[in-house]
């Protein structure tokens, strides 16, 4: 830290500038203060904020600008306990900089020159709290590169992360002619030495170095001449001889050469910190040498800070320099030389004597300031990369981007939500009959600030993940002073309880939720129902085992439909208190064979069946042999009232490929008829052709069960997803559009464009919402009548795949996004990014991968979020 040269500016929008804090190769940053913010009862600290300003060489460049304003979203993005929320960014006319909230920190380069490398206990804090950040990125499909020792930093509670891209954590960069962009980066890998595009793996590999460089204060294969360590990295095997055993063989994994066999960050994370970083790091992480200084550090800035507030004048314009000597330039000369000091006349500060106050903070007391990393730790590549202002830079080894598609800009600030307790959550008590305690006990779960992550807590086969809040709309081009953070999404509220099904057991074939009572759950071998208040097992029912999803019958049962027959079971203990076999109940339909129960409407569900019967050959004319019987099959859509238990209708239906029965999706229950599509995979080839490629829609009458009409509906395809409301709207994917029609018309209604090359998932009517889903990993707001958008966010879910079920909770406050790798919660409103919870597994990081899809049904103010034999009832609105 040092006292401001002449041109360095006094005042960053509402921020006086105090001091220069550090420098990296794009970027200064600077100390300052909010003079417009109310000073806190103990002081003027608490407005203290870190300016980071990229060089105006640099920012000249239209190259630089664009990746500096994506890092600045990204970082914003991923604010949490690891990444400093950003308070404000600028970006219009020839300024480029941002402001984070200062946190008494020393990079992890100054930490070792001043106390050497760090113990075992907080190189495992310091790599824990970096794995936690790289899962978010790499759950984004995004790469990192931004991990160096001076773009760590090291905080009395953890370990702060400053880069984010190749400018962020540039050994060098410098503008060329022709407005192009030369970066040159830090610690390289073997892939990008071989000219291959980094990966999340990059990030491992990079992580091996700093963390063997934290506790040996040398950096493995990277010493040395730049074209020398780049030939070890590609090739040669790294010494760890100095670095504690019981981290060798984890470092050893992470800079294995071929990256597909290096751990993940998640493994990682739980290898070093099994409770998460923060949890950890509780009660103190750094050497008392490094705290003191940290201590001093804080004081130093407090003094600092309530001098220069004493001195701003009230009416200082900006762009002037604030009165007083602490901002007075560096090569100005003194009135009287400093008679409290001895003027050491270092390199560059103009001959001005040591001032303690300003001018080394990061190690007051040391005879020299703290300096910059050693040649060893930040390997510039042998080749520079450059190239044309309008794309990334090129050149071998490639630079991965940050981000692998544009970014929308950050929506306004949204208060960052309290932490939750640190009280951990109690693992359910099962019953003698419920999920054995070993399945519980290691799968314990740690939720809140106790195992406080920034974006994995590990524990019990549980991840709270952070995200942020975004926002779509189009780029004005009018970038200005905005408050850019805390616009993080909190994490998940502590669960309820949490469910275990039994090890013993195979995984639930079907999960759902009877009165608001019951968590039904049907298996191979039996079902079972969880009680939704306390998360413990009641009962086990044999006779339903491969039975489809529990449904009321009334208030006096719970029914369910069985591979032969119906079964109405009691809520209280699980006994079978009816039962009707399919073969016995529908008159002229012997052998009854059922699929799915597409849906229900108060006592009435409607499934579909089919039975096989035979048909006698004619009798043959005299002298003729007799023609061979004929097996036909007959297939209907049922109507049955599950309380009376009758069957009110059955109507025919195509009879579905190779003679199975048809499976049929519900599409919209109406007053006066009920809307169904068939499922592709049951259409016979000659249906296929016949719709020439499109879905074909089906309206029967509720009370008879008479086809009424039959539609297809603009260009929706046999899988497009759809759904109907009570309107008379239908709501259907088709291309990378949704759009609207009227039923049975066809008339159409709206168009919403999606993001191109992407599909829309099934959306989800609510009032006068419709929420929907894409591939892309979005989660949007329709009005229903206009389709007009509200708004669209991302879950920030690697994209592809699926799209995401949106369930919306009882209230309708709440939209839950589940996916196959989180479940994301948003604001029904305004599409606030609320929370996201994942599910890693086991938490053994040997044990076996979870791949199963998270589904989630809500209740009341409750949503019980499922991923395989894993249930978390969590509090929504």
């Amino acid at each position: 830290m040092e006292a401001l040269r002449q041109d360095d500016p006094r005042r960053f929008g509402p921020y006086t500038v105090l001091a220069r804090f550090r420098e990296t190769a794009s970027a200064v940053h600077y100390l300052a203060h909010d003079t417009s913010a109310a000073d806190t009862a103990d002081g003027t600290a608490d407005h203290t904020v870190v300016i980071t300003a990229a060089r105006p060489e640099l920012a000249a460049l239209p190259a630089f600008r664009r990746r500096f304003e994506a890092e600045a979203r990204t970082a914003d993005r991923l604010a949490g306990v690891w990444v400093q929320p950003q308070l404000a960014t600028r970006t219009d006319g020839g300024e480029l900089w941002t402001a984070v909230a200062y946190v008494p920190a020393l990079t992890l380069a100054e930490a070792i020159d001043a106390a050497g490398p760090l113990p075992e206990r907080a190189v495992r804090i310091l790599g824990a709290g970096i794995t936690e950040t790289l899962s978010r990125v790499h759950a984004t499909g995004a790469v990192l590169e931004g991990l160096a020792p001076r773009t760590v930093l090291l905080a009395g509670d953890g370990p702060r992360l400053t880069a984010f891209g190749p400018l962020g954590a540039a050994a060098d960069a410098e503008a060329r002619t022709g407005g192009q962009l030369s970066v040159r980066l830090g610690y390289l890998t073997p892939e990008q030495v071989e000219g291959e595009t980094a990966g999340p793996a990059s990030d491992l590999f990079v992580l091996g170095l700093l963390l063997a460089y934290a506790a040996t204060g040398t950096t493995p294969l990277a010493d040395g001449p730049a074209a020398e360590a780049a030939e070890r990295i590609a090739h040669a095997e790294p010494e760890l001889g100095a670095v504690p055993e019981d981290l060798r063989g984890l470092i050893a994994r992470c800079l294995t050469k071929d990256p597909a066999e290096r751990p993940s960050s998640g493994t990682v994370a739980a290898e070093l910190a099994l409770e998460g970083a923060a949890g950890l790091a509780r009660g103190g992480w750094l050497p008392e040498q490094l705290s003191k200084t940290l201590a001093e550090q804080e004081s130093r800035v407090r003094e600092l800070v309530s001098e220069g507030a004493a001195d701003e004048p009230a009416d200082s314009p900006v762009g002037t320099a604030p009165r007083g000597s602490l901002n007075e330039p560096a090569d100005a000369t003194p009135d009287s030389p400093a008679t409290d000091s001895p003027a050491t006349g270092a390199p560059g500060d103009g001959g001005i004597g040591e001032d303690t106050r300003t001018t080394r903070i990061g190690s007051v007391g040391s005879p020299r300031a703290p300096e910059p990393d050693r040649p060893t730790t930040q390997l510039s590549i042998p080749r520079e990369r450059t190239g044309p202002p309008d794309r990334l830079p090129v050149g071998l080894p490639p630079v991965a981007p940050l981000v692998p598609r544009p970014l929308p800009a950050p929506a306004a600030a949204i208060p960052a939500p309290p932490p939750p307790p640190v009280t951990p959550t109690p693992a359910p008590t099962p019953s003698s009959s419920s999920s054995p305690s070993a399945a519980l006990d290691r799968r314990t779960l740690l939720f809140g600030a106790a195992a406080g992550a920034a974006g994995l807590i590990v524990g019990g086969g549980g991840v709270l993940a952070l995200g942020s809040d975004g926002s779509d709309a189009p780029d004005d081009g009018k970038p200005a002073l905005s408050p850019s953070g805390p616009t993080v999404a909190g994490l998940p509220p502590q669960p309820r309880w949490v469910y275990g099904h039994p090890e013993a057991e195979p995984a639930p074939l079907t999960a759902a939720l009877w009165r608001d009572r019951l968590l039904v759950l049907t298996g191979e071998t039996q079902a079972s129902a969880v009680d939704l208040r306390t998360g413990r097992r009641l009962w086990e029912c044999p006779d339903a085992a491969k039975g489809q999803a529990a449904l009321a019958a009334g208030d006096a049962f719970c029914f369910v439909a069985g591979p032969s027959e119906f079964l109405w079971l009691s809520p209280k203990d699980g006994t079978v208190a009816h039962r009707v076999a399919y073969a016995n109940e529908f008159e002229g339909a012997a052998f009854l064979t059922v699929s799915d129960v597409i849906g229900q409407s108060g006592p009435a569900i409607w499934f579909t069946g089919s039975h096989k019967f035979t048909v006698k050959a004619k009798k043959p004319k005299k002298g003729k042999k007799r023609g061979k019987d004929t097996q036909v099959v007959m297939s209907f859509l049922f109507a049955y009232d599950i309380v009376r238990r009758k069957e009110l209708w059955r109507t025919p239906v195509p009879t579905g490929r190779e003679s199975t029965t048809p499976a049929y999706q519900l599409i919209a229950v109406r007053p006066d008829d009920i809307v169904v599509r068939q499922k592709s995979a049951t259409l016979t080839p000659g249906d296929v052709k016949a719709a020439k490629g499109k879905a074909v829609f089906r309206g029967f009458d509720r009370k008879s069960g008479k086809l009424l009409w039959t539609k297809s509906f603009g260009t929706v395809g046999p899988d497009g997803a759809a759904v109907g409301d009570g309107q008379g709207l239908l709501y259907a994917a088709a291309g990378d559009a949704l759009q609207s029609f009227e039923m049975p018309t066809g008339k159409p209604k709206w168009t919403l464009n999606g993001t191109p090359g992407s599909v829309f998932g099934t959306p989800v009517p609510a009032g006068a919402l419709l929420h929907t889903t894409s591939r892309n990993q979005e989660v949007g707001a329709v009005e229903r009548e206009s389709g007009k958008l509200r708004w669209r966010r991302s879950t920030e879910a690697v994209p592809g795949g699926w799209a995401p079920v949106v369930t919306v909770s009882s209230s309708g406050k709440t939209v839950l996004a589940a996916g196959d790798a989180q479940v994301t919660a948003f604001a029904a409103a305004d599409g606030r990014r609320l929370w996201k919870f994942q599910d890693i597994g086991v938490q053994d990081p040997k044990g076996a991968t979870v791949t199963a899809p998270y589904r989630v049904l809500a209740f009341g103010k409750s949503a019980v979020v499922q991923r395989e034999r894993m249930f978390y009832a969590f509090p929504v609105k």
